[in-house]
């Protein structure tokens, strides 16, 4: 969570609402890291999150990422869990819960469907403090 944490601060920087993200492999090797760049790509669809799941694709050669994990410093919404499912990551571990657009336990629970043909492990809180004070910050200078 400390780098996804580190990759958040960088987005931020850049711009960008403050989400890092990286994928592990199923011994625990980085595979993948990204940050938001919805920005300065011009893409609704550059969420941290699928930025790392595409990238961990294309470094293991396949699109399901069985065993893997996603780290990422703010609850997935809903596009972002969707895409989980379908890369079948094996769990995923976030700080901050996201109480307008989450979808892995708050506002919906896209992750643990019983009618989807994947189930993925949550870890909710960890460093939710940190990642809860990098986002306020962030949204404080915007207002």
């Amino acid at each position: 969570m400390r780098r996804a944490l580190a990759l958040a601060a960088q987005a931020a920087r850049a711009g960008e609402v403050p989400v890092g993200a990286l994928v592990l492999g199923p011994d625990g090797t980085v595979l993948a890291e990204a940050a938001n760049s919805r920005e300065a790509e011009h893409d609704p669809t550059a969420h941290a999150e699928l930025r790392a799941l595409r990238a961990a694709g294309a470094a293991l050669g396949d699109s399901h990422l069985d065993g893997c994990t996603l780290v990422v410093n703010l609850e997935p919404c809903t596009m972002c869990a969707g895409a989980l499912v379908l890369a079948r990551v094996a769990r995923v571990v976030f700080g901050a819960w996201e109480p307008r657009t989450g979808a892995c336990g708050s506002v919906r629970d896209v992750l643990r469907d019983p009618r989807a043909n994947h189930q993925v492990e949550v870890l909710s809180g960890v460093r939710a403090s940190q990642s809860e004070g990098l986002l306020r910050e962030f949204f404080g200078r915007r207002r």
